[in-house]
This record gives C-alpha cells, sequence and structure tokens, in this order.
C-alpha cells in the first residue's frame, strides 16, 4: 500500500475521490517537503507547477498590498491543496505561501494532477467546488472589510482562531500569531490591533500573557462580533 493512501489529510481534500491505481501514480511522483517557519511553500508571482498538499502546520497566504505590508488573505490548514487556481488559469501564484510554524507538505506536479483531473470526473468536480469554496470566502473577507468596523473584525478572527485551530492545555489559543500577522488578518495596523487586544484585555473578554491569548467571553465576543 502506498503512502498516499495511508495518509489521512487526503480525506479533506478533492484527493479523496482519487482511486487505488491513481494513488499508487502519485506516489510515485510527488516529492515531500519540511518548510521551517517563517520560509515561503510559493510567492506572489511565481509559477507553480503543480500543488502543495498540507500534511502538518498551518501557513498563511499574503497579497501584498500598493503600501508594502502584506494583507493575509487566508489561513491554510492540514489537508488543503494550495496551487489549484494557478494550475488550472496556467498563471503565476497570485498569493505567497508562508509557514507559520513548521510544516510537512508534499508537493504534486501538474502533469500527473492534470491527468487524473481529465480521466476522473468526480476528482475534477472536487477540485472545482474547492476553487470556488475558496472564491466565495474570498467574497465573504471582503464584504467584512468593507463593512465591518475593526473592532467587529477581532473579534470574529479570535473566534475563527480557537474555532478552526484549537488550544492548548492551558485554554490559549494554538496558533500563536505576531500581533503583526494578527493586524495582517484582519486588516489594519499593527498599533490599532495592539490597542484593541489590550481594550479586550481590560475588559475581562481575552487574557494576554506574551504572544499567548486566551479567549475568556466567547459569547460577549461573539456579540461584538
Amino acid at each position: 500500500m502506498s503512502k498516499c493512501e495511508q495518509c489521512i489529510v487526503r480525506q479533506f481534500s478533492s484527493l479523496n475521490a482519487l482511486n487505488k491505481e491513481e494513488l499508487i501514480k502519485m506516489a510515485n511522483c510527488k516529492t515531500s517537503y519540511t518548510i521551517k517557519k517563517g520560509e515561503p511553500l510559493f510567492e506572489e508571482g511565481e509559477t507553480v507547477n503543480g500543488v502543495f498538499c498540507i500534511k502538518e502546520g498551518v501557513c498563511k497566504m499574503t497579497k501584498l498590498s500598493d503600501n508594502g505590508k502584506d494583507q493575509i488573505v487566508k489561513l491554510a490548514k492540514p489537508g488543503e491543496l494550495l496551487g489549484q487556481r494557478s494550475m488550472i488559469s496556467e498563471e503565476a501564484a497570485n498569493l505567497s505561501a508562508i509557514a507559520l510554524e513548521d510544516m510537512e507538505v508534499c508537493f504534486i506536479p501538474k502533469t500527473e494532477l492534470m491527468g487524473f483531473f481529465n480521466e476522473n470526473n468526480q476528482f475534477s468536480m472536487n477540485m472545482m467546488k474547492a476553487i470556488c469554496g475558496d472564491l466565495k470566502d474570498s467574497d465573504d473577507h471582503m464584504v467584512n472589510m468593507a463593512q465591518k468596523t475593526v473592532k467587529q473584525r477581532l473579534a470574529e478572527t479570535l473566534l475563527y482562531l480557537e474555532e478552526n485551530f484549537g488550544v492548548n492545555e492551558d485554554n490559549s489559543l494554538r496558533l500563536q500569531l505576531s500581533r503583526e500577522e494578527l493586524a495582517g488578518l484582519i486588516g489594519t495596523a499593527t498599533e490599532s490591533c495592539i490597542r484593541l487586544l489590550s481594550e479586550f484585555n481590560k475588559n475581562g473578554l481575552i487574557e494576554l500573557a506574551g504572544k499567548k491569548i486566551t479567549l475568556l467571553e466567547k459569547n460577549l465576543l461573539k456579540k461584538i462580533s
């Protein structure tokens, strides 16, 4: 049995539609990498001739804005595929993918994946659904940025981080973002993010201990968001 057949995370992506023969083909052509925290998987404008499957770790998907700052568009976690849209549209990557913690990823070449795409209808449908899901998330993010205040976006993001990435044994958020990264995620200046976190802390909504953030009053955070 190939390692791809044994891999649990493929169940969370388009790859779950591949049959045994296709998984063996993929196992024979994929390349596995360890990406250290802070290193890029790929950068905006780069040609990505395939997709990355995240096995372990989390990365941020960023877009360089006109003022030279990185806007975080999305956080990607195990089981997600990166580079699908660029592969199908045959365009350079629209975003950069930077590791937020040490990661284990597999790279699957475009030549092999496009063979699956053309021959396996369920796989191609799954991949298109995933791309459509990303576009929907992008639309929702754009509306939030336009219609919600920074305070609302921060409350919503803190809840999102706990719901999607879990907590440590001490109940602090497992995914520890720098203040700059958190500001990039909610689309504000780092100083504004720090000020709002201090306000939430003072009001007893959260507890701050260095980089650690613990959510204390989730119902109140939901009301704010």
